[in-house]
């Protein structure tokens, strides 16, 4: 059983890192939405967008690192192949 300050320190931390996860998961999707679309200027801008997201959420400390960079990555990837690039 956590004691009563651990306990109210997880939900503080919790409630403020939430909305982080969240913008970054919502920008993720907005740009593989956009990437199925085949609107390459769209598509960049979100992409754009979501590694802003999620770089800021690594840096706070809500997804590690690595994540955040496996999460672009893949993002990426899903980019240029929809794109039709042949390094996709």
């Amino acid at each position: 059983m956590p004691s009563q300050k651990s306990l109210r320190v997880s939900q503080r931390k919790a409630l403020q890192n939430r909305p982080r996860r969240s913008a970054a998961k919502t920008a993720v999707t907005a740009a593989r939405n956009a990437a199925n679309e085949g609107n390459a200027d769209a598509a960049k801008a979100a992409y754009v967008t979501a590694a802003s997201a999620l770089d800021k959420a690594a840096k706070t400390g809500v997804i590690h690192k690595n994540n955040a960079s496996r999460r672009k990555s893949r993002l990426a990837k899903h980019l240029n192949a929809a794109a039709g690039s042949p390094h996709a």
